[in-house]
């Protein structure tokens, strides 16, 4: 896929769409898991059979985070990330609507039309099993049929996707991650739990003590993952880097916010502002205080020494590998409730 037919901006774009008409998904895509990328594939299948483009439609803030901000789970992937998984999954153009008051009232039939048609020219709509929008989240896959027939869209339902024979949720992935599964979360999310993020300048303090330290903000309002982990870094350079990594609010330093720190093992280069994908591999301990800042050096040698001797072991990237070929597992949906119906939200 061309990555300059995947964009996030409108105008023109939405514009283009209107006339061509497209395929469209709509959702949280909260983790871009093993359940979101059997819609993603049901999509490109629908929308190869007429010729069309896909499109992503995403909310920011999402729906919960607006309604009830101090309830809403940590997400897993911010808005950046979606778009960059989206894309690497196949999807043409990404569309993000701010959700707020004025969406929060529309009707299901009014979204349908005013979003789906007239502005993303759908004539196909491929949704989840659990989909719900509109007003007081009223609209539903019979209503979605309804308004499709009425108005030429066709509508696709996809089945729950299954692993272990559980429904694979993000209410999932973001358990495991708690209980600091993370092999768990890969196999929900059919590849490593990953951040991305730029580098930027930190305190140092970590390069004073031998263990120099790449910084990136998490940008979210909480983090699905917390203490110290084996990971791994991509985007600089050919290959991946073994690596360390930290998340949490530094309590033995007096933090006070939650941040990513990454120790890239037997590296020496500068990263200040390199974009990185960092992957979560294995939980080597949860994050605590330290009564000296010697302890927190000492303990700092043992995680690096202890990562060292899984990677040396296998358990770091040999070890999962093959999650990135994977995949979900998808055939051409044959299982799903096929319609011809309108859009959700």
């Amino acid at each position: 896929m061309p990555p300059d037919r995947f964009s996030p901006r409108r105008g023109p774009i939405l514009q283009a769409l209107g006339r061509q008409g497209a395929v469209v998904t709509i959702g949280n895509y909260d983790g871009v898991h093993l359940g979101h990328q059997a819609v993603l594939h049901a999509q490109r299948h629908v929308a190869a059979r007429l010729s069309l483009p896909t499109v992503a439609l995403v909310f920011e803030p999402q729906p919960r985070e607006y309604f009830d901000p101090r309830s809403a789970p940590p997400r897993l992937t911010r808005l950046r990330e979606k778009y960059l998984l989206l894309r690497d999954y196949g999807i043409d153009h990404f569309v993000c609507l701010r959700f707020g008051a004025g969406l929060a009232a529309e009707t299901a039939e009014d979204f349908v039309d005013r979003v789906l048609i007239e502005r993303l020219g759908a004539r196909g709509l491929v949704v989840g099993d659990d989909f719900r929008f509109g007003q007081g989240r009223r609209g539903n896959y019979a209503l979605l049929c309804a308004l499709g027939q009425a108005r030429g869209v066709e509508v696709l339902r996809v089945p729950a996707f299954e692993r272990d024979g559980e429904r694979v949720s993000s209410t999932r992935v973001r358990e495991a991650l708690a209980r600091g599964d993370l092999s768990a979360a890969s196999r929900l999310l059919g590849r490593p739990y990953a951040i991305f993020g730029r580098v930027v300048p930190g305190e140092k303090r970590g390069r004073t003590w031998g263990y120099a330290t790449a910084n990136i903000p998490l940008r979210r309002r909480s983090s699905a993952v917390r203490g110290i982990f084996v990971a791994r870094v991509r985007g600089f350079g050919p290959r991946p880097l073994p690596a360390v990594a930290y998340v949490g609010p530094r309590p033995a330093l007096a933090g006070t916010h939650e941040l990513l720190e990454v120790h890239l093992l037997d590296f020496d280069a500068d990263l200040y502002g390199e974009t990185l994908w960092v992957e979560f591999l294995h939980l080597l301990r949860e994050d605590r205080t330290f009564d000296t800042l010697k302890a927190l050096r000492a303990q700092m040698a043992l995680d690096v020494e202890h990562a060292r001797r899984l990677w040396a072991e296998g358990t770091g990237m040999d070890a999962i590998e093959g999650l990135w070929t994977e995949g979900s597992g998808c055939s051409t949906p044959t299982a799903g409730d096929h319609a011809l119906g309108g859009s959700a939200a």
